[in-house]
């Protein structure tokens, strides 16, 4: 029998992608599957997006480029970062990887040796744990829930701090909750931060996509003294509706950057070529598509939260961006529906597929059993069409 290396033990798939998957087949078997799973906008990428990629393949370039991507690219990001964030980086402090959760991997492995800790607010994005894993490393998780807007105190994160703890990272806003740190927030966490040492890493990309005329502010700005040991990860996927094209990018102290270069020059190699000419212009093109796709998703926010109230037994807190949903089914635990008994919300989306043909995110790989995460990134009709047959399912527990 072929025997694993060890870090396996603690490597899961991930569930976000598993249910996605699994509500794909089942379509393509010819059922009537509603899938709140997937975390991609259902919108097309921008025509002029799709231009650029275009030309860059009438253009031919289609060959390798710098492992750590285009100069053209890190400039863009630079002034990205200047213009949105009010903060100045050199394209040697810039790495465009393949997606955001590459760049995350990216940092992990350049920066843990085996023990060192990891300081992750709960409910956390489903990688994050199984990446510090991956490096060696050993995930601290701090729970919240809703009593505090799904967000960490700062005497939370005092007292997980060790002599082995070598980073904190932090989502705003947060797959899965939707919480946004507003700059006060921030403000408090980087005080306690900036008596440390620590690697902060500041996971920001769903940084446009917020509501009521609120900002998420990057706590490098916020907290500039930061700066010299924090990594920024953002990328395109999100905000431009492109998740395919896989360009996310880091920004942080060049000897990290190098680092983490030079893994991903032995790894991947470079983003592919004609998705950075896309990138490109992504961020240097017009903006007015991110207006318009989160105008939209504030509309599904607001009617999904109303909705999920209204369900017996279920509650669901209104999100300050992203595109999730995270209502607790805490009122449902103990109920039964023929042979399905609801321990859990692993037991609860099980139900769900098998019942009514609706694919939600148990929360269990989120950090919280008593939650389920349903992505509002799909149509409106297929939102109303899914919380109608969520409704049912539950109604018809006792």
């Amino acid at each position: 029998m072929i025997k694993l290396a060890q870090r396996m033990e603690h490597i899961k798939p991930s569930p976000t992608l598993a249910v996605d998957a699994k509500a794909k087949a089942l379509k393509a078997q010819g059922v009537d599957v509603i899938g709140f799973g997937a975390g991609e906008p259902d919108f097309d990428t921008p025509e002029h997006i799709k231009q650029a990629a275009v030309q860059a393949l009438k253009d031919g370039f289609t060959k390798y480029t710098p492992a750590g991507g285009t100069e053209e690219l890190k400039a863009a990001v630079c002034a990205k970062l200047k213009k949105d964030n009010n903060l100045e980086y050199s394209t040697s402090e810039i790495l465009i990887s393949c997606g955001a959760k590459h760049s995350l991997y990216n940092i992990f492995q350049a920066i843990l040796n085996a023990g060192n800790e990891v300081i992750i607010p709960a409910p956390y994005w489903v990688s994050y744990p199984d990446m510090v894993y991956l490096a060696g490393g050993v995930p601290v998780i701090i729970p919240a829930d809703e009593r505090s807007g799904f967000k960490i105190r700062p005497e939370q994160l005092a007292a997980a701090i060790t002599p082995r703890t070598k980073a904190f990272i932090l989502n705003s806003p947060s797959n899965p909750t939707g919480a946004a740190y507003n700059r006060e927030e921030l403000s408090a966490l980087a005080a306690v931060l900036e008596k440390t040492q620590l690697i902060v890493i500041s996971d920001e990309i769903y940084e446009k996509i917020v509501y009521d005329g609120n900002a998420a502010p990057s706590i490098v700005t916020v907290a500039p003294a930061l700066r010299d040991r924090a990594l920024i990860v953002n990328g395109v996927s999100k905000t431009y509706a492109m998740t395919g094209w896989r360009i996310g990018y880091a920004a942080g102290p060049q000897s990290i950057i190098t680092a983490m270069t030079n893994i991903q020059s032995q790894s991947t190699s470079n983003p592919t070529s004609i998705a950075q000419k896309a990138a490109l212009a992504a961020l240097t093109g017009p903006q007015d598509c991110i207006a318009f796709m989160t105008t939209e998703f504030d509309r599904r926010r607001r009617f999904m939260v109303e909705r999920l109230n209204k369900i017996p037994g279920m509650s669901c807190a209104m999100p300050a961006g992203a595109f999730y949903t995270f209502p607790s089914i805490a009122g449902l635990v103990g109920k039964a529906a023929g042979a399905y008994v609801i321990t859990d919300a692993d037991a609860f989306a099980s139900y769900l597929l098998d019942t009514v043909n609706v694919a939600v995110v148990s929360g269990s790989g989120f950090g919280s059993p008593a939650h389920i995460r349903l992505s509002y990134a799909t149509s409106f009709e297929v939102i109303e069409k899914g919380l109608d047959r969520i409704e049912q399912a539950v109604r018809t527990l006792v």
